[in-house]
């Protein structure tokens, strides 16, 4: 009679971990497969996307900068919306700049930074989609 509980226990335990398994096998490949969708092609990033021109302004250290960007959004309406806006998001890089110095700029590290600022808001004034990605298109430093 022990015998027979033990074995049934052992097979229900095997099919635990056999479900188990399955189920973190589908969940590894659709994260893979979203993955390989994300990636937009070149055509998709230039649809999704808008530049800011040069712009110059001062630093907080008195010295100034040149720098353009363009801004990736995810869909076609966010772009739109973000060529409204673009008085604004300019005037959100002209706050962001004026509170830098140009050691901010230093490395990798500072151009992220800068990057992800104002990532985070432009993507606070967005109604209509997301930023995804912001790039610097061009960069001087005075």
């Amino acid at each position: 009679m022990k015998g027979n509980k033990a074995m049934k226990l052992m097979i229900v335990l095997l099919a635990v971990i056999a479900l188990a398994g399955t189920a973190v096998l589908m969940a590894v490949t659709k994260m893979g497969n979203a993955k390989e969708q994300e990636a937009p092609s070149a055509d998709e990033l230039a649809e999704s996307s808008i530049d800011i021109p040069e712009m110059t302004t001062n630093l907080a250290d008195g010295r100034y900068i040149k720098i353009a960007f363009k801004i990736q959004t995810d869909s076609d309406k966010a772009r739109a919306e973000a060529e409204k806006r673009d008085f604004q998001i300019k005037d959100v890089i002209i706050e962001q700049l004026a509170e830098m110095k140009a050691a901010d700029f230093k490395g990798k590290e500072g151009m992220a930074a800068l990057k992800e600022r104002l990532k985070r808001d432009i993507n606070g004034l967005m109604q209509e989609g997301k930023v995804e990605n912001v790039y610097i298109t061009s960069f001087i430093l005075q």
